[in-house]
């Protein structure tokens, strides 16, 4: 009975540990103190709790969990060997996710969802990505580890930036997190230096395959909690007369009974992609608020059609 009795203790502790480190990274001596805790919960004796957690982490191991260690590096769950029993729509749930993943640049995510779901799905949905990079590439894998532990210090760094004339420069960051846009992976970031005379353009979205190396934070706290948005009043018509708004930032102010037009407000935070996606939107959008913004577009519109005319000017 003793013996069964430490077994049952054994897995108890293991699963316990598996827990812990499936949550986050976590450094030995929380995982010793965390650990403790939850012996003395359970009325055991905790004992020498360092030479528990050798054995366990040993054991763990050759049954086939991939435990990362390393001095003054936390201990890491890096692939987990424990049996995850899926129906057969949960499975095909992950294999459409890996593809997804796959078609968007995310190699290794998609592999790892495979290795879960244990068979790709049939391809049930199409998918039109074109990523300029792999983001499973071991350079980008470490330069998005990089970035996600300066987010946590929520602290001010700075990267190294190659622009697309293949300029490099460095940028000091504050404000900042990982977005995904139109198949490309960015760092959205304020840059308290950029030079502007409005907040909005201060948040600048930057390419991740771009970024050449991220340095060390500093102890200058960011200085703001949100990005700075811009209130924008647009009017949608002609076939996008009876859009319907989706978005969390976009509040509809007024319909056209006849489904000929709808104005929306929304809160931007980024300039440079609402600048896209209204001009793709061509004749049938209308900026009314801000007029400065109003302005800019207008003249970019001119621009494309100047640059039209004088096509049509050289083949005569």
């Amino acid at each position: 009975m003793s013996s069964d009795h430490n077994k049952s203790n054994q897995i108890a502790l293991a699963l316990e540990t598996i827990k812990l480190l499936c949550e986050k990274p976590r450094w030995r001596k929380d995982l010793e103190e965390r650990l403790s805790e939850f012996l003395e919960e359970q009325s055991l004796s905790v004992g020498n709790i360092r030479q528990k957690l050798d054995r366990l982490l040993r054991k763990l191991r050759d049954c086939g969990f991939e435990i990362d260690s390393a001095p003054n590096r936390p201990y890491e769950l890096v692939e987990s060997s424990f049996p995850v029993m899926l129906s057969t729509q949960q499975r095909q749930a992950l294999g459409m996710a890996a593809d997804f993943l796959a078609e968007m640049g995310f190699s290794v995510p998609a592999g790892q969802i495979i290795r879960i779901g244990h068979n790709p799905s049939e391809q049930p949905v199409k998918v039109n990505f074109n990523p300029p990079v792999d983001y499973g590439e071991s350079p980008i894998r470490e330069v998005v580890r990089q970035l996600q532990e300066r987010f946590e210090k929520k602290c001010r760094f700075t990267i190294r930036y190659c622009s697309s004339r293949g300029q490099a420069k460095i940028w000091d960051i504050d404000r900042s997190e990982l977005r995904f846009h139109d198949g490309v992976l960015y760092l959205f970031a304020f840059l308290p230096d950029w030079s502007s005379h409005r907040l909005i353009e201060q948040n600048v979205p930057l390419r991740v395959d771009r970024i050449q190396s991220v340095n060390a934070a500093s102890n200058i706290p960011w200085s703001l909690f949100n990005f700075p948005t811009l209130k924008i009043r647009y009017r949608l018509s002609g076939p996008l007369g009876s859009y319907k708004h989706r978005r969390a930032n976009e509040l509809e102010i007024e319909r056209d009974t006849d489904g000929k037009f709808v104005e929306i407000e929304a809160r931007e935070d980024c300039l440079f992609w609402f600048r896209q996606r209204i001009l793709k939107y061509g004749a049938n959008a209308q900026i009314i608020e801000p007029q400065w913004l109003a302005e800019m577009i207008k003249n970019e519109l001119q621009k494309a059609y100047e640059a039209y005319c004088q096509m049509d000017t050289a083949r005569e």
